[in-house]
């Protein structure tokens, strides 16, 4: 049985909760962060010493890291459609999957902490115009790679990259302020919307 520790509020959390959805896994849940049980707990350093969520246990597997849990479900399920064997193709799909996890993430921080969060340390205003401003750059090199590929960040099907790029996208969209706009980028979001586990832990899963 599959367990899933963290909080549905936390984008790296709602990642592997969309990949069970198209794993189609069954699993449970134990709240851990954001509010709930504190993650500095010694029970839960005992799971993951860096104090951070997801984590996950695959009937006694203990594995954290968002990215890495996303590669070895798709990988022990056998979804080579999600991340192939061929070592170049998955080469291609990581490096989009490390890519959201260091510099995508990291331009809109700022941003959602200050307008979102409301978080009074990220108040601001030119701090937060130059976070989305780099995050508005960034969304739009996903826009032209997409569009170079016909229709996803990877190619023209599907791929695990897109799960934490389209969460990252749903994060840009709904951010409360004035954005370029990239045609490429809705047309995107709306073949994300027609995936279930998107619709859940994407689109009414939060920011």
């Amino acid at each position: 049985m599959l367990t899933i520790f963290g909080y549905r509020g936390s984008i790296n959390v709602r990642k592997v909760l969309w990949l069970c959805a198209e794993l189609d896994l069954n699993y449970s849940t134990e709240d851990w962060g954001g509010g709930s049980r504190p993650t500095s707990s010694p029970e839960f350093l005992r799971l993951n010493p860096a104090g951070m969520v997801p984590v996950i246990d695959d009937d006694g597997f203990i594995l954290w890291e968002s990215n890495t849990i996303l590669r070895y479900l798709a990988a022990s399920r056998g979804r080579t459609d999600l991340l192939p064997d061929d070592l170049k193709q998955r080469a291609s799909i990581e490096k989009w999957m490390d890519w959201q996890v260091s510099d995508f993430n990291n331009s809109w921080r700022v941003a959602f902490q200050g307008l979102v969060r409301k978080n009074p340390a990220y108040q601001d205003k030119a701090v937060i115009a130059q976070s989305l401003d780099v995050f508005s750059d960034l969304v739009g090199r996903v826009a032209a790679q997409i569009d170079r590929n016909g229709g996803y960040i990877c190619g023209s099907s599907f791929t695990l990259a897109d799960i934490p790029i389209g969460l990252s996208i749903h994060r840009w969209r709904a951010l409360p302020a004035a954005k370029p706009d990239f045609p490429v980028i809705e047309d995107y979001y709306e073949r994300l919307c027609s995936r279930v586990g998107f619709r859940e832990f994407g689109l009414n899963g939060g920011l």
